[in-house]
């Protein structure tokens, strides 16, 4: 764990004009048995992994994934693997000697305790497989995904082209409306969609006041100035100095969940950072996080991200589920099967009053064919990185960089 859940309790905050009142209890936090705990050592490296990858094969100013939709979604795929192809899983997503029934049962209780975790923060996880109607698919491995993903489980006419009105519906209902038309169109050889969609929605534990927000010139890489939406607040937060960079930890409702918001120093950018970024290192770098007295200036931002994983996802390791040589015999005997696409889209707005943010994973599957010193200025004018997570285990819910900050709704 980065940042404590003791830490998080003790957090008190101000305001430029009025003090705010202490948090006086103990944030939730998730209870784990060993091999849970290993579950989300694994998530959290192919967490900083994932995003590293997508970082690099993609060139918007403005990304966002959501890593644990993405092993959700992979998750489910995994109970259908077989040979080298679930070796390849169990590498990809650092499943070590797990076996299949611990990697499921961990995945069912972390979900079941993060949707419950802070009754001041709105959070579900969603999941969904949808196979061709008239072909035949492995009762077991349907089962599996019902028993542990709560997975709903559904035949379709994939000749219909209603059918991907109905996939992209259950998306957008999973993620309040903010994951629409996500799945373009159903290709004649395709089998199987599993979906997982996540919806987070939280207000700031001490939110900024709006008559506070002011435009500022935000700079972009290159040099060049835009101008932003600056929020402001004054406070004690948890803090970090590093030499490459430094962050501040906004925590949600009750303290379970926070944004740690990292902005680099000098001549850094966030393409250095993140290339250092694993789970290691990130625990390494925010072990010397202290209380501190912040004035955080904040732009707004909302955007949304589309990306095809593929090309990540095979330069993790995952390249055999891709072609012809993957086995999935255990969702159909024939196993002739292979992951066509693997699509992740997200959306976030940050504002005075909290944060709302959604992400949706589709593999899509075809047939083979307290004194207040001086402030610390935390000014985020420049390109950042974020990251939403749950604080007693660390998993990251969401990440993202902000390169070009717009805000209109």
């Amino acid at each position: 764990m980065i940042l404590t859940a003791t830490a998080m309790a003790a957090l008190l905050a101000t305001t430029a004009c009025e003090e705010l009142p202490p948090v006086n209890k103990q944030p939730n936090q998730i209870t784990l048995n060993k091999k849970a705990a290993e579950i989300i050592e694994a998530d959290q490296q192919f967490a900083f992994e994932i995003f590293r990858e997508v970082y690099e094969f993609t060139d918007e100013e403005n990304i966002m994934i959501s890593p644990l939709s993405i092993s959700y979604a992979l998750g489910m795929t995994y109970n259908g693997a077989e040979g080298t192809t679930l070796e390849a899983f169990n590498n990809v997503l650092h499943f070590g000697e797990l076996t299949n029934t611990e990697v499921n049962e961990s995945y069912k209780d972390l979900m079941d305790q993060l949707v419950t975790l802070d009754e001041k923060v709105e959070f579900s996880i969603a999941n969904s497989i949808w196979y061709r109607e008239g072909y035949t698919c492995e009762e077991d491995f349907l089962v599996t995904n019902e028993t542990y993903f709560d997975a709903v489980v559904e035949a379709l006419d994939f000749s219909d082209p209603a059918s991907v009105d109905v996939i992209n519906s259950w998306i957008a209902e999973k993620t309040n409306d903010k994951i629409q038309d996500m799945l373009d169109v159903i290709p004649a050889d395709a089998f199987m969609y599993l979906v997982n969609a996540i919806y987070f929605n939280a207000k700031w534990r001490y939110q900024f006041d709006p008559e506070e927000t002011v435009e500022k010139n935000f700079r972009l890489d290159g040099g060049a100035n835009h101008k932003a939406d600056f929020m402001r607040i004054n406070g004690n937060f948890n803090y970090t100095s590093h030499d490459d960079f430094k962050a501040v930890e906004l925590p949600y409702g009750d303290s379970t969940f926070s944004m740690v918001v990292m902005v680099p120093n000098g001549s850094v950018t966030t393409g250095e950072l993140v290339a250092e970024m694993d789970a290691t290192t990130w625990d390494s770098w925010f072990t010397g996080s202290v209380m501190a007295n912040v004035q955080v200036e904040l732009p707004k931002f909302t955007f949304g991200f589309k990306e095809l994983l593929n090309d990540p996802l095979t330069a993790l390791g995952l390249g055999i589920a891709f072609t012809g040589n993957a086995n999935f015999s255990k969702i159909r005997p024939e196993n002739d099967l292979f992951i066509s696409r693997v699509i992740h889209q997200s959306f976030i707005d940050v504002q005075e009053e909290g944060t709302e943010a959604a992400a949706a994973t589709i593999v899509e599957m075809m047939f083979t064919s307290i004194d207040d010193p001086v402030p610390v200025m935390f000014v985020a004018d420049r390109p950042f990185l974020f990251v939403i997570r749950e604080n007693s285990t660390g998993v990251v819910v969401f990440m993202g960089k902000v390169g070009k900050p717009v805000y209109s709704k």
